[in-house]
């Protein structure tokens, strides 16, 4: 039965309960088959964290709907995964993959789990992560939580799936579901999606909702999509995308989030698009198998009618990476941590303070491999108001954006592009990742979009191309992205390998 939603789009999904091939109910069953035969257990995936009691209910009532005529749009009865780090009302915990908050029972949903249930998605469960979005230790292994031990790469089971949206990228790649939620940071989206061979959308901070998403940053956090294709992607970027009197970053957003962005997929995109290559700032040149899938992508897209512009420069000054990003992140998520804590009910720490406490007292589960000591400098430092910290965000954040629009400007592009990431290496709970370059950097601290989307493999592991575009070009981002997906033709399925296969 699990072969029923294998590599299914949401699109054919959508057909199929049209024509009442299928059902909402159906679908879901087949999602669970599929998470019990290779996701749980020791020798699973370990992507998904929890399972929706509910979900079944769910879907009966979804499908009574559709019985009777009404069909809430294109998300209606599909089923969808979302990060454990944001808060939903139900049955379910939000914990971001710690012991610290089993048992946390949000009162309300996140303002982007709201949407997608108004949308009619099934949120089938949550998916497992890098525990506090890999904003604890400096020498962390992406993918491993104390509540959900290690997430595996589908593409090969000792390798890494990057973080810290490990499990919602994990799941997607092996169908698990038809879609899930991840959020970023600085990487949180793209990495895993790179590593794991599916897209990721890390949409404009203010797009989307972040309340109710357990934070790190008020500036650079942001929710977006992972999806096989880039389609699936865009649709559920559609359901998410708006405005949230919780959340006053989206007022940005207000007038220029979409409810749609499937009209911008067009499969001849690529034509008459000036897209610049960014070589600058360790983005190329840490992988030769990263480089050779790259460059065959720029030649693709020149090919199918995009001038390039190879190499653009930041402008003078800029730079791809700032130690001021640090700065910012630790005040940020001291004040951040601290506010959502109090907010939790039940016998829950309440502080960052509580948290280190109980992390030292349970240190066997929680801290086995890799400490708190990112926990540790953000409890030492002072708070929003701190010269220190203004400093920092002005010289992280407006100096990202300066780059950013000023490369754009100087050479009339539509978006900049660079490989993603290295191919995924090998999962290493002694040593950490190990991280050799990615094109998360500037954006993040900018809080701008990128698109990842799968351009090739290195020995059968997939490797990603991202377009970087300004505040809230979502919409040419997806254009450029759906054309170069569908002259590549990149993405090939996981075969859930013990190990890859090396000459």
């Amino acid at each position: 039965m699990s072969d029923l939603v294998y590599e299914i789009s949401i699109a054919d999904l959508r057909a199929a309960m049209g024509a009442g091939r299928l059902t909402s109910r159906a679908i879901v069953e087949a999602y669970l088959a599929r998470i019990a035969q290779i996701d749980q257990g020791e020798g699973g995936l370990r992507s998904v964290l929890e399972l929706n009691p509910d979900a079944l209910a769910i879907a009966d009532a979804l499908d009574a709907e559709r019985a009777g005529g009404a069909v809430r749009g294109p998300l209606h009865g599909i089923p969808v995964l979302i990060k454990d780090n944001i808060d939903t009302a139900d049955a379910m915990h939000t914990t971001a993959g710690s012991l610290a908050l089993l048992g946390s029972r949000p009162a309300k949903d996140a303002g982007v789990a709201r949407r997608l249930r108004a949308a009619g998605a099934v949120i089938l469960g949550k998916t497992n992560m890098s525990e506090w979005a890999n904003f604890r230790s400096s020498r962390s292994t992406s993918g491993w939580s104390g509540r959900g031990r290690q997430t595996r790469n589908p593409y090969a089971l000792d390798r890494n799936t990057c973080g810290s949206s490990s499990g919602s990228a994990a799941a997607v790649a092996a169908s698990l579901c038809a879609a899930a939620l991840g959020s970023e940071t600085d990487g949180s989206i793209v990495c895993p999606s790179s590593l794991c061979g599916v897209v990721g959308i890390k949409p404009t901070v203010g797009l989307a909702s972040r309340a109710g998403v357990i934070p790190i940053s008020a500036t650079q956090d942001t929710v977006g999509p992972h999806g096989r294709t880039v389609a699936d992607a865009a649709l559920l970027l559609g359901a998410i995308a708006g405005p949230d009197y919780d959340d006053p970053a989206t007022a940005a957003g207000a007038g220029r989030a979409l409810d749609d962005y499937t009209p911008f997929l067009d499969a001849d995109g690529l034509r008459g698009a000036r897209i610049g290559v960014l070589r600058a700032g360790k983005v190329f040149g840490y992988h030769p198998g990263t480089d050779r899938v790259a460059e065959a992508a720029i030649a693709l897209m020149a090919e199918r009618g995009a001038t390039i512009i190879d190499p653009v420069e930041l402008p003078e000054g800029a730079s791809f990476a700032d130690p001021a990003e640090f700065e910012v992140l630790l005040h940020e998520f001291k004040a951040g941590i601290n506010a959502y804590l109090a907010g939790c009910g039940g016998d829950l720490p309440r502080s960052l303070a509580e948290l280190i406490a109980f992390n030292e007292a349970h240190a066997d589960v929680e801290m086995p491999y890799f400490g708190q000591e990112l926990f540790l400098l953000a409890e030492a430092r002072g708070g929003l108001d701190a010269p220190a910290y203004q400093e920092a965000l002005a010289k992280s954040r407006d100096g990202a954006r300066a780059a950013i629009d000023g490369a754009l400007d100087a050479h009339g592009l539509d978006a900049i592009m660079m490989p993603t990431e290295s191919p995924a290496w090998l999962i290493d709970l002694v040593n950490g990742d190990h991280f050799l370059g990615g094109s998360s950097g500037l954006a993040a601290r900018a809080g701008y979009p990128l698109v990842t989307v799968p351009a090739g493999d290195v020995h059968g592991l997939p490797v990603g191309i991202t377009f970087m575009g300004r505040a809230f070009s979502e919409p040419t981002l997806i254009r450029l992205a759906h054309a170069f997906e569908q002259a590549a033709q990149a993405r090939r399925p996981p075969q859930l390998l013990a190990t890859i296969s090396l000459p």
